[in-house]
């Protein structure tokens, strides 16, 4: 199968063509950098011709309320035209737990915006949506840090290894369209401050975690960010991930 992968380039994206690859598939990243824009919809036809599956792993450029909400429906209107065009039998979209039980968060709001638009799209459809990568810990760590204290809210979070995650979409694109929601996250579920702790135990830089419920990105989130009974969890572990990384 020919499936464009968009926002191939970045972090899940680029993992997500590797193993499309490895099961014998053509696998085509689009994103500016390989001359496909979703904004304006520059090399959108192009890319998707001959396409059977379009995966969408991109990111909006800021968590801003409007550029977010701009980024995804202005995108998700290009994107879906083209495919509508290119006869594209299979969308899948990566999205977050939790994402439509966090009212106020303009960013969570934009994504519920986007999987809205995936399924009144008329494409037939898979949505993933996944817990906070690992790899996300270490920079709200640093938006966090005053000094040598990193503050974090106990937030409880079930993150999740981005080659997990990039391991659930590729699956999810070579299957069959499920016209529905797969929830993803992690063995465990930890505090973020928890979860600052236990990278400086790991990797000490001098800092040291302050628990502050009113700090950072995550301040004030409700609790459902480490999904439900149907989620399906993967098997590595922060800790473990870490000392790898």
């Amino acid at each position: 199968m020919k499936i464009v992968v968009v926002g191939g380039t970045g972090l899940i994206g680029s993992q997500v063509c590797a193993l499309l690859r490895e099961g014998g598939h053509e696998a085509v990243p689009a994103a500016p950098s390989t001359g496909v824009d979703t904004l304006t919809g520059e090399g959108l036809a192009a890319a998707l011709k001959g396409a059977d599956v379009v995966v969408d792993v991109s990111n909006a450029p800021s968590f801003d309320t409007e550029p977010a909400l701009d980024f995804f429906t202005r995108s998700a209107r290009n994107l879906f035209a083209a495919e509508k065009e290119a006869g594209v039998r299979h969308h899948v979209a990566l999205s977050i737990v939790g994402v439509d039980e966090v009212p106020g968060y303009g960013y969570y709001e934009a994504k519920v915006a986007q999987e809205n638009a995936v399924r009144g799209s008329g494409v037939p459809y898979s949505i993933v949506r996944a817990a906070q990568f690992f790899e996300f810990v270490a920079p709200v760590m640093d938006m966090s840090t005053d000094g040598a204290e990193v503050r974090l809210p106990s937030t409880r979070l079930r993150p999740i290894a981005s080659a997990d995650v990039a391991a659930a979409v590729a699956e999810a694109a070579q299957g069959e369209p499920s016209n529905g929601i797969r929830t993803i996250a992690g063995p465990e579920v930890h505090g973020l401050d928890r979860l600052g702790e236990i990278t400086l135990a790991v990797k000490p830089d001098g800092r040291a975690v302050v628990t502050d419920e009113t700090a950072g990105l995550f301040a004030g989130m409700p609790d459902v960010l480490t999904g439900d009974e149907s989620t399906h969890l993967a098997t590595t572990r922060y800790e473990e991930w870490l000392k790898r990384n």
